[in-house]
């Protein structure tokens, strides 16, 4: 056992080496000289090839395999020297000496991520076990959108009984809509009379919505009034700042008396042609406007739909922050992603347990993990010196003049000429604004910890159809390309300036698109070498047939154990490798041809925020564990091709006895591509497969298997 604080007596965590470590290094040796063989006996295969197709088709595999072993080799430092934490927030010193905390809550679109939602993940923050006067919540709104802020409005009377209530009857999961929608709640007077007042403000929250607009007559003051006249002349790239103090903990107090924490509302200012950075702007804008408002030195991002289920989980962060020696470089305390919902078998991998909980370990044993954006605890210090700021946390003493202050530090020009988005704040320059962000902060000499506690903090929603999934990976990878290809690049960079064991999982993570080119390449090429009887692997009777045995089986097998060992189930993990399969062809494809069409500055698809509205028969579906193909897509076309191909090598190569691996790989298509068929030829409901993915798919397939003919026949 090894402390982060031995100067502390008794320490406020520690930390432990993963026991399993000899196993996986011993692993990884044996591996990589497996590798190396596979390399050795693909290469002399290609200058001994009798014809020069022969020695190009055997070259594609090469690359393919080369790709494969960079990539095995980024991944095995994630298992280097993985670690485990504890925290002992019962160590902690008297409350009074416990820093001001900011809560960041960010939401972009209410029609894809349904402002009740976002009042109830606000809700749940704002009921943290924390004291009231150094809480300030702030939902950053991207979207400008009026009906938020009316639902903050109404979440703000809300609050006033639901804090109370929370904190007299110890609940633990403080999201409202999730409390009365689970059988926690007990259905006690006061809780009927609490869920019947949160249905009514529910309703009225929807009901405009649906009209896409704030009536001024909902506006419970004139003030109110006056400002949702104004937003007449607003849209949604066209609005000045927007800063509403909702509750005010120097004057506002809950039904009990009690002092209630800050809830404010943001905006910041846009304008058309002027860049805004998606995420990563809002939240830099909203970076200055907390320091002049509040100023806190701890700061909570948190996604709109991913909700407190721990009101102490700050105590845990506060472990770290409040540790001496722990804290000195401490950037951020990352927790896991951890989601409701997910059907028995996780058909769509939303768990993402490798990105979310597996990796995570494994970073922090050099020096921390990567930001993922929500959950984490940030040091306002490591992103900003907020003392060169307008203000310096006025708590709201002279009310319009700092809110104008904080406006005017929110404004569109702001950053014009300064380090902000390069060596201040979040970063820019990706999609992935905190993947982007974590890791230039690492490079600068800041650590991060992982903290994942018996007790879940944090759940959310994951995406529940197979569009949604595969277009949020897409995003990701163009934003991990575009830190891995940059001038700050994680291989030549990161090893540099942080080590190289950081710069390697930093890698493996930027450069994640590239598993396009082997999992295309073997779920294409050997099928069609299989019909036109062409083999490209060693036979049975050739000792190399089992070396790429050993190579896929104990890869597999490595994958499934580590998932089972992170309390995964069988069930899951096979879901987990295919939608991993999946995402290769798919979302690694597209991703990468956007990124290179960026690069070339051919016009691409920009930020899209995944919805998180489903229809009632999507629902059903997932939760029967059905897949959902319901939308016209260029996924979906590719699939279907990569499906009727392997379905159609398996066919007509099954007498080929010798060709074994070719087989194989097809018979293991044909299981990753099973919902595929379902989709494609038994279903008849609304998820299946389109007629017009269909036709098109045969006709890919059509095009390749005459393509195949050529390279192989002619």
């Amino acid at each position: 056992m090894a402390s982060t604080n031995a100067n502390l007596n008794p320490p406020l965590n520690t930390v432990h080496l993963d026991r399993w470590i000899p196993l996986y290094r011993a692993h990884a040796l044996l591996y990589s000289t497996a590798i190396l063989g596979l390399i050795y006996h693909r290469v002399t295969s290609i200058f001994t090839s009798p014809t020069f197709i022969d020695a190009c088709l055997l070259s594609s595999l090469l690359l393919s395999e080369l790709v494969l072993a960079f990539m095995w080799v980024c991944s095995q430092s994630f298992k280097w020297r993985p670690l485990d934490r504890q925290e002992f927030p019962e160590r902690l010193p008297d409350r009074a000496g416990w820093p001001k905390l900011d809560v960041f809550v960010c939401t972009a679109d209410p029609y894809k991520e349904p402002p009740i939602g976002v009042v109830s993940t606000a809700l749940s923050a704002l009921a943290f076990d924390y004291p009231a006067e150094k809480l300030s919540v702030y939902v950053s709104d991207d979207g400008g959108a009026d009906v938020t802020l009316f639902a903050f409005m109404e979440g703000a009377k809300f609050a006033r009984h639901w804090l109370p209530f929370c904190r007299e009857n110890g609940v633990k999961v403080r999201s409202p809509e999730v409390f009365f929608a689970s059988d926690g709640c007990g259905g006690g007077t006061e809780e009927e009379k609490l869920k019947t007042m949160y249905q009514t403000m529910k309703e009225r929250v929807e009901s405009v919505l649906e009209k896409g607009s704030v009536s001024p007559k909902l506006a419970s003051s004139e003030e109110d009034q006056q400002i949702f006249k104004k937003w007449k002349e607003f849209s949604r790239n066209n609005h000045p700042s927007v800063i509403q103090v909702l509750v005010k903990s120097s004057k506002d107090r809950d039904i009990t008396g009690q002092v209630m924490p800050n809830l404010i509302y943001f905006s910041r200012e846009k304008r058309p042609n002027v860049p805004h950075h998606f995420k990563a702007g809002a939240l830099n804008a909203l970076l200055r406007a907390s320091a002049v408002l509040t100023n806190a030195p701890m700061i909570l991002t948190v996604d709109c739909d991913m909700y407190s289920t721990d009101p102490t989980s700050p105590q845990r962060a506060l472990c770290y922050f409040l540790d001496p020696v722990a804290s000195a470089k401490l950037a951020y305390v990352q927790f896991p992603q951890r989601f409701q919902g997910l059907n028995k078998s996780d058909i769509y991998g939303g768990e993402l347990k490798h990105l979310y909980m597996i990796n995570p370990r494994g970073m922090d044993g050099f020096g921390g993990p990567n930001y993922l954006g929500s959950n984490a605890f940030l040091a306002r210090r490591a992103l900003f010196d907020s003392s060169l700021e307008a203000g310096n946390g006025h708590d709201f003493i002279k009310p319009e003049m700092v809110i104008e202050m904080a406006s005017g530090v929110a404004a569109c020009n702001f950053e014009s000429g300064t380090k902000w988005g390069d060596g201040i704040g979040f970063r820019y320059g990706s999609l992935s604004e905190d993947f982007h962000t974590g890791f230039r902060l690492q490079c600068e000499g800041w650590n991060s910890v992982f903290c994942d506690p018996p007790q879940l903090a944090f759940l959310g929603d994951a995406p529940k159809s197979l569009h949604d999934a595969l277009s949020q990976c897409k995003r990701w990878t163009v934003g991990q390309f575009e830190v891995g290809f940059a001038h700050h690049s994680t291989l030549t960079f990161g090893v540099r300036k942080a080590s190289l064991g950081l710069g390697l999982t930093y890698s493996h993570l930027a450069f994640w698109g590239i598993w396009c080119i082997p999992i295309s390449t073997y779920a294409l090429l050997p099928q069609l070498a299989l019909v036109y009887s062409r083999p490209l692997f060693p036979k049975p009777s050739d000792p190399w047939f089992y070396l790429y045995g050993y190579l896929f089986g104990a890869a597999y097998i490595q994958d499934m154990v580590d998932f089972i060992y992170h309390k995964g189930t069988f069930r899951c993990w096979w879901s987990d490798q295919r939608m991993w399969l999946i995402r290769s062809i798919t979302s690694f494809t597209f991703g990468s041809i956007q990124f290179i069409s960026k690069q070339l500055n051919i016009s691409s698809q920009g930020f899209n925020v995944t919805s998180k509205v489903m229809d009632d028969e999507q629902i059903k579906r997932y939760d029967e564990g059905v897949f959902d193909f319901g939308v016209d897509s260029p996924f979906f076309v590719i699939l279907g091709t990569t499906a009727l191909l392997n379905l159609c090598a398996f066919i007509v190569g099954i007498f080929r006895y010798s060709m074994v691996a070719e087989i194989f790989l097809a018979v293991f298509g044909i299981t990753s591509c099973w919902p595929v068929y379902e989709a494609m030829l038994l279903r008849s409901d609304n998820g299946k497969m389109s007629e017009r993915v269909k036709i098109r798919a045969f006709f890919a397939a059509g095009i390749v298997l005459a393509v195949g003919c050529v390279l192989f026949i002619v």
